[in-house]
């Protein structure tokens, strides 16, 4: 007798065929057929005993349980409770899709999870024995099973099993929630510092093109002699080759990378005194005067031009805009067998306390509503690739004074 002939049985109506295996293809194609069927033919299968939290009880247990779960069913936006509701009870997703979700403001709701077949909502505040903090609104038409909280506890105080599910699901919970928080925490952040950046952007870049379209109308008028022109020429040039070292500054800051340094020996009295010759004209735009008491030691010095030119600057932009409707800034210099030191002072209000400690961070920044901290990150990431440094602190007249030193070209 064939070993399929011994699997055979007798029926009413005679010899009924043993149930023979499905093809491998043909099963796994089912298999596929199935995954792609919707959730909600799928979820149909969805008993209490498939659950995670009552899938490891005991029979008896699973009995307990069925014996005091009630069906219920939501068309699909249907108000399953609201927050402020009494925790009269927890739920469990038989069939469909359950919204979990807050209202932030008046007008404003925000989806915080999306409970499917087998997953529980509502618990912590049955848990908790607090007024429920969210809403939870069928997606679809959706059943469920619904546990009564005095019920429930009462059968946690009799099922260890039970109580550690309980206690897994509302961990699992609460790390999915911390995950969705710090995500959306990070993108908040990474939003707010674009904004940031942009408006850094375009207060960096508002004093350069100002002297450019007033160079140029100078340069475009009728009366302008040869010589004004080629000055305005150069003017602008320089200008334009200032707005692209800013630009190259900030992309290094966001990438986190320096640029190349080339420190080549300069003198560092004449790379000054060039560079007053820029700054105070900007400056006079805004009644702003910039005066040294002397002028910079004619000392080798190994520098970066362009680089160290944008410490001057964001230095002078900072005082020009803490002394608000016009002023005075001074710049002294001292030098030592080792360092030149460079001090610009102002006459404005000084530095704030609550920002003195950490002036030099980024976005750090007080009493400016198009500031962002940039300047002086940049101006002490550039001053320490000079292998130099810099420092802060109020005058007793009043105005702050910064202080950054530079090493002698040995």
């Amino acid at each position: 007798m064939s070993t399929d002939a011994k699997l055979e049985s007798q029926g009413p109506f005679g010899q009924v065929p043993a149930p023979r295996r499905l093809p491998e293809r043909l099963f796994n194609r089912l298999f596929k057929f199935f995954k792609l069927l919707p959730m909600a033919y799928r979820s149909a299968l969805v008993t209490l005993e498939a659950s995670d939290v009552f899938r490891t009880l005991a029979p008896d247990e699973i009995k307990a349980v069925r014996g005091i779960a009630q069906e219920c069913s939501f068309a699909a936006g249907q108000e399953i409770f609201k927050e402020g509701d009494a925790g009269d009870g927890l739920y469990l997703v038989k069939l469909g899709a359950v919204e979990i979700s807050g209202l932030l403001t008046d007008n404003a709701r925000h989806v915080f999870s999306e409970a499917g077949p087998g997953e529980l909502f509502g618990e912590m505040a049955v848990l908790g024995n607090k007024p429920r903090s969210a809403t939870a609104t069928a997606r679809r038409p959706t059943e469920v099973y619904f546990f009564a909280r005095d019920q429930m506890l009462s059968l946690v105080e009799r099922c260890p099993a039970l109580a550690l599910n309980l206690f897994r699901e509302v961990s699992n919970r609460l790390r999915e929630f911390n995950r969705q928080y710090l995500d959306e925490a990070l993108q908040t952040e990474r939003l707010a510092v674009v904004g940031r950046f942009a408006r850094s952007i375009v207060h960096d870049l508002k004093n350069p093109l100002n002297i450019i379209g007033l160079t140029a109308e100078m340069a475009m008028a009728e009366n302008a002699t040869a010589q004004t022109r080629r000055q305005s020429q150069v003017r602008i040039r320089k200008q334009v080759e200032r707005i692209s070292d800013m630009i190259s500054e900030i992309l290094d800051f966001t990438q986190g990378s320096q640029s190349a340094m080339i420190l080549a020996p300069s003198d560092y009295s004449g790379f000054v005194a060039h560079l007053l010759e820029e700054m105070q004209p900007e400056a006079a735009l805004k009644s702003v005067s910039i005066e040294a008491a002397e002028a910079a030691p004619a000392a080798k010095v190994m520098i970066d031009p362009k680089r160290l030119r944008r410490v001057f600057y964001n230095l002078a932009n900072n005082a020009t805009d803490a002394m608000g409707s016009g002023g005075k800034i001074f710049l002294r210099f001292n030098a030592t067998a080792k360092e030149i030191v460079t001090e610009m002072e102002d006459t404005g209000s000084g530095i704030p306390p609550e920002v003195a400690a950490n002036l030099f961070e980024a976005f750090v920044t007080h009493g400016k509503a198009h500031g962002t901290g940039l300047g002086l990150s940049i101006c002490k990431r550039i001053v320490e690739d000079h292998r130099g440094w810099i420092t802060a602190r109020n005058s007793q007249r009043g105005g702050a004074i910064f202080t950054f030193g530079l090493p002698i070209a040995k």
